[in-house]
C-alpha cells in the first residue's frame, strides 16, 4: 500500500494519475496548504522540503519519496511500466520529464503568480512568464507533430507535462493555434485512469475558467497567501 500526501495542484495530480495508470493501491491524504499543514513536523519527517506531493511506500519498509518527478520515476521502476528499460528509451522519457520539471512547471507556476495571485499587475513579469510558457508550448507542439506521445509510448513524461499543460488557461495562455499540442491534450484527457487521477483530489483549475465557483475559491485562497507573504508556490 502507498500513502499519497497531496493537494489539488498539477504536481499533486502527476502522482495520482500515475498511481491510477499503474493500478497501484494507495491511500490519499489531502494537505491543507492554506493552513500550512505541509510545514508540520510530522510531514517534514516525510518531505524535508515541506511541499506536496510525497509518498510513503508501506510495502517497502515505509520508504518515503518526495519531489513529483522522483516519485514518478520510483513508481515506474517499481512496476516496470511507463518507463522503458533500454538506455535510449529511458533517456528519452527522462529528457521530457526534465523538460517539465525545469521549464513547463516553473514558468507556468510563475505565470500563475503574476497573472492570477498578486494584488497588483506587473505587466512585464506577466509578459515574461506567459511568453516563456508559450515558447515551451511551441516546443511541445513541434515535437508532437511527428510523435503520438512525447517519448515513444505513453509514459511518465506525458503524465508530468500534461498535468501542467492542461491548466494553460489558468496561466493566461491559449493553445488554439497549436494543433498537435491540442490533439495530445485531448488524447490524454480521454484516458480513464487520467480522468480518475485528476479527481484525486478534485481539480480546482484544470480546464475551467474564472467563472467556475471552485476556481474562484482557489484563486481567492492563493491571493490571501500571497498577500501574507506566502506564495501559493510554497506548497505546490
Amino acid at each position: 500500500m502507498i500513502d499519497l500526501y497531496t493537494a489539488a495542484t498539477p504536481n499533486g495530480h502527476k502522482v495520482s494519475i500515475a498511481l491510477e495508470e499503474l493500478d497501484l493501491p494507495y491511500r490519499m491524504q489531502v494537505l491543507d496548504l492554506g493552513a500550512r499543514e505541509q510545514k508540520a513536523a510530522w510531514y517534514l519527517a516525510i518531505n524535508p522540503n515541506g511541499r506536496i506531493p510525497a509518498i510513503v511506500d508501506r510495502d517497502e519498509g515505509d520508504f518515503a519519496v518526495f519531489e513529483s518527478g522522483a516519485i514518478l520515476i520510483y513508481l515506474a521502476e517499481k512496476t516496470g511500466r511507463l518507463l522503458p528499460a533500454d538506455v535510449k528509451g529511458r533517456s528519452r522519457v527522462l529528457q521530457w520529464l526534465m523538460f517539465q520539471m525545469g521549464g513547463i512547471g516553473p514558468m507556468m507556476g510563475q505565470a500563475n503568480v503574476f497573472h492570477r495571485y498578486l494584488p497588483e499587475r506587473i505587466q512585464t513579469a506577466i509578459d515574461r512568464y506567459q511568453g516563456e510558457t508559450r515558447r515551451l508550448f511551441r516546443v511541445l507542439d513541434g515535437h508532437l507533430a511527428d510523435h503520438e506521445f512525447l517519448a515513444g509510448e505513453f509514459s511518465i513524461a506525458d503524465i508530468a507535462n500534461w498535468a501542467w499543460v492542461r491548466t494553460h488557461r489558468w496561466s493566461g495562455v491559449e493553445v488554439d493555434d497549436l494543433p498537435q499540442l491540442k490533439r495530445w491534450i485531448d488524447a490524454i484527457r480521454a484516458r480513464p485512469a487520467v480522468q480518475r487521477g485528476i479527481e484525486r483530489p478534485p481539480s480546482a483549475i484544470g480546464e475551467r475558467s474564472d467563472s467556475d465557483e471552485r476556481a474562484r475559491r482557489f484563486a481567492e485562497e492563493a491571493r490571501r497567501m500571497v498577500e501574507t507573504g506566502q506564495s501559493r508556490q510554497e506548497g505546490v
